[in-house]
């Protein structure tokens, strides 16, 4: 062990949060959580037995990096996150597929229920995740439970002990209704795809629209999940992105430095467009706040006035975008796409003074494609491979190319069943 290693032990947190475990290259090798980071990093190094594939992690960990969080599941949303932009090779080589865990909620049903899985389904279904610890997302969704009553298994109408402690919405008993069942579970669904603040603030708005209009058990309703999701903060909770340090993550600084931006750019949106020789032409819309993916903030478009012209159905995607005022409005745009996709949309996002760079691929769309970015004025600036900035562009490109993919197959299937 090194003495910069050494003296970063010795100041450890007792705190939740994100670990980096990195080799003598800086090259980030294992990702991890933990509810004390001092005590969980620590326990790499102490002299108690090991598997081998962690003895041989060790071995080859030269440097540690954390980031500080909230609370446990605040952890739990960025080591996922952070998992999936850095790809460590040690999570791949010491990871059991079986601690890998999504929550499936199919709206699609009469009775919907929320349920794990390890493999997510081409079903209809919403899922979330993936999270690296299912221990963790089982406690809190317990906890979820008590605000947002729902079904752990296939309706079946007859009463049971979860009836009686008010964990299931009661339809079996009369209680509440398939209809407002789905509305609650929506609720459920926003929280925990990390839309909590938008949703504390909507249900202290229903809460007094309702008073105001005399509809008093929709108020308590209201106000009791209300409540109920500000006690979670004194319990367990999860990812709030809003509240991310922001300052904390490298890439963010990096592309401030390298765009020579104010601030470290908080709200990054994502744009890709898809077809197949101008067929089913779609666009994508990703966000990523503070360096984290927030689901519920993306978006898809489908393209109305061009087929097979990227430039023009990228100008309509961002002209439509900028129409929606109640969306907040971007720190950077991150274009897949090179000069030509840039110049498009210059003119549109000039007014709104939102810088615009693209990803230049020259043609290689592989997953290990080099980053290359496009930026006014200065033209194509290579990014080094594996640098933390290179590794956001990356995931964010990727994420916005996975969702347009996505949506166009879901369209040129929709249109071959002839719906």
């Amino acid at each position: 062990m090194n003495e910069v290693l050494k003296q970063k032990l010795a100041n450890l947190p007792l705190a939740p949060g994100v670990y980096f475990h990195k080799n003598k290259d800086g090259e980030i090798i294992y990702v991890g959580k933990a509810a004390v980071l001092r005590n969980r990093v620590r326990q790499y190094f102490q002299k108690s037995k090991k598997d081998v594939k962690t003895e041989a992690l060790v071995a080859e960990i030269a440097d540690t990096d954390w980031i500080v969080v909230d609370n446990e599941m605040d952890a739990l949303f960025l080591e996922s996150e952070m998992i999936k932009r850095y790809m460590p090779k040690w999570n791949i080589l010491l990871r059991d597929d079986k601690t890998v865990s999504y929550v499936r909620i199919n709206m699609n049903d009469e009775v919907p229920y929320v349920s794990f899985t390890r493999t997510p389904m081409d079903d209809k279904a919403t899922y979330i995740g993936p999270f690296y610890g299912k221990t963790s997302v089982e406690k809190a969704l317990r906890i979820l439970r008590r605000i947002f009553p729902y079904y752990v298994k296939p309706y079946s109408g007859k009463k049971n002990l979860d009836t009686d402690l008010g964990l299931t919405p009661g339809i079996e008993v009369g209680k509440m209704d398939v209809k407002d069942y789905k509305r609650n579970l929506r609720k459920l669904i926003r929280y925990l795809e990390g839309d909590k603040e938008k949703l504390l603030r909507d249900l202290e708005k229903a809460m007094n629209k309702e008073a105001e209009q005399g509809n008093y058990e929709l108020a308590a309703e209201a106000r009791d999940q209300l409540f109920g999701l500000r006690e979670l903060k004194k319990k367990i909770v999860f990812s709030d992105r809003e509240f991310l340090d922001i300052s904390s993550d490298q890439a963010l600084r990096q592309l401030q430095d390298m765009l020579g931006l104010d601030e470290p750019p908080r709200r990054i949106e994502g744009y890709d467009i898809s077809h197949q020789s101008g067929e089913n032409t779609v666009g994508s819309m990703v966000v990523f706040i503070n360096g984290a993916s927030a689901r519920s903030e993306y978006r898809k478009f489908r393209v109305r006035t061009s087929t097979n012209d990227d430039l023009k159905s990228m100008r309509e995607v961002i002209e439509r975008r900028l129409k929606h005022k109640e969306w907040e409005l971007p720190d950077l745009i991150i274009l897949d796409g090179g000069a030509g996709q840039v110049n498009a949309i210059l003119p549109l996002v000039e007014p709104y003074k939102i810088p615009v760079i693209g990803r230049d691929k020259s043609g290689d769309h592989t997953k290990s494609a080099s980053v290359k970015i496009v930026v006014p004025g200065k033209g194509i600036v290579p990014v080094a491979s594996g640098s933390h900035v290179a590794r956001l562009i990356a995931r964010i490109d990727e994420e916005s190319h996975r969702f347009a993919i996505t949506y166009h197959s879901f369209l040129k299937r929709k249109k071959m069943l002839g719906k």
